[in-house]
């Protein structure tokens, strides 16, 4: 007896939500979606009204039927989509116009084991868990959870610095003194502890390329552009991508020898890197506007992914601003110690 084959559908709602459903290519997403319990707001299920439109960031689907003042040629043509006419060609990843709460769902809670601590200098460390329900468990590239500090009561959010397809779930953290994680991480966290989280969440993901990349990190804002690059590396992009890397002083550097590996798999990748500390060995002393022209965006043509504390990714939308440049998109996530992220975008 045969089985039809499911893909994977991610629906990102506005609130920064993400589930994952299983669709079949003779369903629609919006069958799909609720028989796993979420409702996708909508009122007709006919393609008549537009109450379900949506945005799809990635993947190929038959449209269905529909008419016009549902979803335009126009609209179509720029990824709009309705979910309860749609059916899959391959896996998808959806921008829902409606928050969790108004689909009757929310994020998902998983627990899982620490497998590894590795402390790379005085200021980062990066753990590694394993979820007990890691075939369950899909994210984006590039999206955070929120951690259960044991024996505090209180959350830190952080993003998978591991790729989606990976079995263990790694985490960068910046030592901060007294932080809440930091101290937990350096004074009392040992393989074995059991941990819980929340999510996946964040509108900071990888989109599909459909030209050049510029991906910008500052510190541990790196971590989500590694689950970035993991991706990549299992489906190679087809366009240049161009990392460049800012940190405070020489030991903040981590992972350099993780991008020369991914230099050496994915084609098409380079990447860069700069200190600030003005006593740094490293080849380039500055921040990463100084290795930032018009040629490093392409003029234009380029999807840019910035991730870093908020002084940087204002200084470089602001230098972007002054290359008198406008990226063909330009998706970027601020954070700062025990502060709830801020994501944006700008086309």
């Amino acid at each position: 007896m045969s089985t039809i084959m499911s893909f994977q559908v991610a629906l990102n709602f506005e609130d920064g939500i993400t589930r994952f459903i299983e669709c079949r290519p003779d369903e629609t997403v919006a069958e799909a979606s609720y028989k796993a319990r979420i409702n996708i707001p909508l009122d007709c299920r006919d393609g008549a009204c537009g109450t379900c439109k949506s945005l799809c960031e990635s993947g190929s689907y038959d449209g269905g039927d529909y008419i016009d003042e549902a979803l335009t040629e126009d609209e179509a043509a720029l990824g709009h989509c309705l979910p309860c006419q749609m059916t899959p060609h391959s896996d998808l990843v959806l921008r829902i116009p409606s928050s969790s709460a108004a689909a009757k769902t929310g994020a998902a809670t998983h627990t899982a084991t620490v497998v590894d601590i590795k402390r790379h200098s005085d200021t980062t460390v990066e753990f590694t868990l394993a979820a007990d329900d890691r075939e369950a468990l899909g994210f984006l590239p590039g999206q955070y959870v929120n951690v259960a500090v044991p024996g505090t009561g209180q959350t830190r959010s952080y993003s998978f610095s591991s790729g989606p397809g990976q079995r263990h779930l790694s985490f960068l953290v910046r030592i901060v003194e007294g932080g809440t994680m930091s101290r937990y991480l350096t004074e009392r966290a040992q393989v074995g502890d059991r941990l819980e989280f929340t999510g996946p969440m964040g509108s900071f993901y990888l989109r599909a390329l459909t030209r050049p990349a510029l991906l910008l990190a500052g510190g541990t804002g790196l971590a989500p552009l590694l689950s970035m690059l993991e991706q990549l590396a299992q489906q190679p992009p087809g366009h240049p991508v161009h990392l460049l890397y800012g940190v405070t002083t020489d030991q903040d550097l981590v992972h350099l020898d993780t991008l020369r590996d991914y230099a050496d798999v994915i084609p098409g990748f380079t990447f860069d890197h700069c200190v600030a500390d003005p006593n740094s060995t490293a080849r380039n002393r500055g921040f990463v506007t100084g290795l930032m022209d018009s040629g490093t965006l392409h003029d234009g043509d380029a999807d840019v992914h910035l991730c870093g504390p908020p002084a940087m990714v204002e200084a470089v939308r602001a230098h972007i601003a002054s290359l008198g440049v406008s990226p063909a998109s330009f998706h970027y996530e601020k954070f700062t110690p025990a502060v709830v992220r801020e994501t944006a975008e700008a086309a």
